[in-house]
């Protein structure tokens, strides 16, 4: 019997809630034999998303990847030297998976606030930029409300957009890492704002999942060249379309973000 489409539309939902809160593993109450009985259909569901990600990046070829990553993204000198670096850099399994074009950043490259998505959606591999569908027009009525319209760069860790809009996978993250510090770097800003569990476990580093860590002020400190800023990790706003009783987080988060940086202003003109 063919599942209704509002049954489908429905675990969609679940798993991306479950996503967004941190949820990185699906267990059962009990042992279960895979062998002769099958899984729940939310669990294949959780399976299926998981071995869509498995894009092996190990050994050699991932070795390599991040080597021609690393060099390309030293060489360029700007931000817009950087996206070009980033269109013709091939060694991301992402850019063979579908996506029609890399989609670097937009806003100011003089910005103190970068922001850092997961990855490009349907609607910024059509356009090339970041943020321009449903969730970044949420983000750009937030920023906008919190003071910080013309203040903020936008991008994500990696860029191209993975199939189904899944999450990135670590390893995808891992070889696009060397253009996210290279933008940190010559950015400087003196603030980051990490949208998202994905972004923020690659960025920090971290285990913990977003409803841990957001609200919390981190530090991202590069080992190479003495950079580092303030970061606050918060929920994707994505997220925020399909659990708007959870804005007033983003909002504090937001609020935070804006003192501190009005603050810095200041100490830096007295």
């Amino acid at each position: 019997m063919n599942a209704q489409p509002y049954d489908i539309a429905a675990t969609e939902s679940l798993l991306a809630f479950w996503r967004d809160a941190g949820v990185d593993a699906c267990y059962l109450d009990a042992p279960v034999d895979h062998t002769h009985i099958a899984p729940p259909p939310v669990v294949q569901a959780v399976q299926r998303a998981t071995a869509s990600v498995a894009t092996p990046l190990a050994g050699r070829n991932a070795s390599d990847a991040i080597d021609q990553a690393r060099s390309l993204a030293a060489g360029a000198a700007t931000l817009q030297d950087l996206a070009a670096a980033i269109a013709a850099f091939d060694g991301c399994p992402l850019r063979q998976m579908g996506a029609t074009q890399s989609v670097f950043g937009r806003g100011d490259a003089n910005a103190p606030v970068l922001v850092i998505g997961e990855a490009p959606g349907a609607e910024e591999d059509q356009i090339g930029q970041p943020f321009v569908g449903q969730a970044g027009h949420l983000l750009d009525r937030m920023i906008e409300a919190a003071g910080l319209t013309g203040k903020v760069f936008m991008t994500n860790t990696v860029f191209w957009r993975p199939p189904g809009n899944r999450p990135p996978a670590p390893q995808e993250q891992a070889v696009c890492a060397p253009f996210l510090e290279r933008t940190f770097a010559l950015l400087k800003p003196k603030a980051v704002l990490l949208l998202g569990g994905a972004t923020a476990k690659s960025v920090l580093q971290a285990d913990e999942g977003i409803m841990k860590l957001r609200g919390q002020w981190k530090e991202w400190r590069l080992h190479e060249g003495a950079i580092s800023a303030p970061v606050m990790p918060t929920l994707h706003p994505a997220f925020l379309l399909r659990q708007p009783q959870v804005k007033r987080l983003v909002w504090a988060d937001l609020l935070s973000l804006a003192v501190r940086l009005e603050t810095d202003s200041v100490e830096d003109h007295g």
